[in-house]
C-alpha cells in the first residue's frame, strides 16, 4: 500500500504534461528525448508547447483558463526517420501496377523543463 521495494513510502511526486505536436497527444518528463512530426528549426533552438494537461504530485491541473501561462521548453537534438513503408496498388484485368514507398521524417526533440503558473 504505497510502499516501494525497501519499504519506504514515495516520497517524490511524478510532475509531466501532455502537450499537442503534430496533430498527437504526447505524454512528456522533464529530460525525456522524443520523436515528433517534422519542426522548423536548426539543432540547438528552443521551442515551446502550450500543454494540455499538466500533473505536478497530487495536483492535476486540465481547465483551459488554468494552462493559459503553463509551457512546456524543448530543444530540438536532430532529426529522425520512421521506418519505410512500401505499398503495392493492383487493378485486375488491365495489367495496372504501381509500387510506392514512404519514410516518414520525425525531429527528435529534448524536453527542458515543464512550468506551471497559477
Amino acid at each position: 500500500m504505497g510502499l516501494g521495494a525497501a519499504g519506504i513510502r514515495y516520497a517524490l511526486r511524478p510532475v509531466y504534461a501532455v502537450i499537442k505536436t503534430g496533430g498527437k497527444q504526447e505524454r512528456v518528463e522533464e529530460g525525456q528525448t522524443l520523436n515528433v512530426e517534422l519542426l522548423s528549426g536548426d539543432v540547438g533552438d528552443e521551442v515551446s508547447f502550450r500543454p494540455i494537461l499538466v500533473v505536478d504530485g497530487s495536483t492535476v491541473v486540465s481547465h483551459p483558463g488554468a494552462l493559459t501561462a503553463s509551457t512546456v521548453s524543448a530543444r530540438l537534438v536532430g532529426d529522425a526517420k520512421g521506418p519505410k513503408i512500401n505499398g503495392f496498388t493492383y487493378k485486375a484485368k488491365s495489367r495496372g501496377r504501381k509500387k510506392w514507398g514512404h519514410r516518414q521524417k520525425y525531429t527528435t526533440i529534448e524536453i527542458t523543463g515543464i512550468r506551471r503558473e497559477g
